[in-house]
């Protein structure tokens, strides 16, 4: 167990140590502001205050882990060994930056509570981000500080035997539209025929009819192949549907239909589900409880897990409505126009609540790879190669690499083509060592 003295036991800091000594390095630590406790403790110990007790693992730490509410933060980035770091310590501290204040910053998505400029659809994007200001958006900094600090306390404690972990994957497949041309409706297809004539898409139209009367399967219809895929690996797939109602953001199939109905439970015998909550989902919390309960009783489980429409998180209120209503897993934390580490980390977390000031009971599961943001990549050598940076860096620190692929990214469409062989690169990077 991990001793660590500091002047004040905060919420933010006992977040903040957990995560990094506990859910990272997996250690237990424990906090006392009694110097006579601190030195009784014979295992590991440091500190954490504005001066050093005596000679002991120190680190220096900077106001924000002891403050309340948002400010705006003077950052200075500066190159650490091969990475990046913030919130400098000086001499005396036994590492350069005060990684737990740097963390909390990235982990509570501090710089998201701050004025910034929003897409279309109201997202935060990766640009906007300190991490792609400052090119670290590519590593899993608040890991690979954590790894620091472990250098450092086996320097300190040499006979102290560290528990290893080891990389996991966490696939995650979103599923906004589960048939593509089946089961839409009287209407729906009426007006799709209509479309594909009106701008020459004969192509579609013949493909729309070849399926709809069985001659050929839909191409959005790739559940038996990742049903496969599933039983190959030994972890879980998340697959996450759509049942909402039909918006103008949202186009899925009505849970009204059996056969989707039916799909959902199939997959559910192999896989975790989950819900992709719509699009007003997301402001209307009576909208998202009316989701939980459909899904709830297609899968008679209580939800697990659920992912934002569009990707798109309104901090804090998205979290505070997932906690409101029991759902303790969230798959949205990511971003849709690049690959990396929106939360700085590799490794699910705890939503931490700013306004409140307190620890929730979600868990935060950040993705580092959406299956759009590899198409910005022209050539199949090109999306292979970031992807396996990608995972080398998470491998680095035994994290949990988590891809986000569509149901669709697995058709024989033309700009699909190629995931399947991607996806499966993912998986079997568990089986490289």
């Amino acid at each position: 167990m991990l001793l660590v003295y500091t002047h004040k036991i905060t919420p933010r800091l006992k977040f903040t140590f957990k995560h990094i000594c506990k859910r990272i390095l997996g250690l237990d630590v424990k906090f006392t502001s009694k110097i006579e406790d601190f030195i009784a403790h014979d295992s590991l110990k440091m500190s954490y205050t504005k001066q050093p007790l005596s000679n002991e693992l120190f680190v220096r730490c900077h106001n924000l882990l002891f403050e309340n509410g948002i400010s705006d933060i003077d950052i200075s980035v500066q190159q650490w060994d091969s990475t990046k770091g913030f919130f400098s310590t000086g001499d005396r501290s036994d590492l350069p930056f005060d990684i737990f204040a740097a963390s909390f910053y990235l982990l509570s998505r501090y710089e998201e509570y701050l004025p910034h400029v929003k897409d279309d659809f109201g997202r935060y994007m990766a640009k906007e981000s300190i991490a792609y200001k400052h090119r670290f958006l590519n590593q899993p900094v608040v890991d690979i500080w954590a790894y620091k600090l472990k250098d450092v306390l086996q320097e300190r404690f040499p006979e102290f035997n560290f528990p290893n972990r080891t990389y996991k994957i966490q696939p995650v497949i979103d599923v906004p539209m589960a048939f593509y041309f089946r089961k839409k409706g009287f209407l729906r297809t009426i007006g799709g025929t209509i479309t594909d004539i009106g701008r020459f898409k004969f192509k579609q139209l013949y493909q729309r009819y070849s399926v709809l009367m069985g001659f050929k399967r839909d191409p959005y219809d790739t559940f038996k192949w990742v049903i496969t895929k599933q039983k190959q690996c030994n972890f879980k797939f998340m697959v996450l549907f759509l049942i909402g109602d039909y918006s103008t953001y949202d186009k899925n199939i009505s849970v009204n239909k059996k056969e989707f109905v039916s799909l959902i439970k199939s997959v559910a015998d192999y896989c975790n589900v989950g819900i992709k909550a719509s699009y007003f989902a997301l402001e209307d919390i009576s909208i998202l409880k009316k989701e939980k309960l459909k899904m709830e009783a297609i899968v008679n489980r209580d939800l697990k897990a659920v992912r934002h429409s569009f990707s798109k998180l309104n901090l804090p209120q998205s979290y505070r409505n997932l906690v409101e209503l029991e759902i303790h897993q969230d798959f949205t934390m990511g971003y849709i126009d690049a690959l990396g580490f929106r939360a700085g980390t590799c490794t699910p977390f705890q939503y931490y609540d700013l306004d409140f000031e307190v620890q929730t009971p979600l868990q935060i599961n950040p993705y580092q790879c959406l299956d759009f943001a590899l198409l910005k990549y022209q050539s199949a050598l090109d999306k292979k190669e970031h992807l396996q940076k990608l995972i080398k860096e998470i491998k680095k620190v035994n994290g949990t690499f988590t891809p986000v692929f569509h149901n669709y990214t697995f058709s024989n469409i033309d700009r699909w083509d190629g995931f399947r062989s991607l996806f499966s690169l993912i998986l079997d990077s568990v089986d490289e060592g």
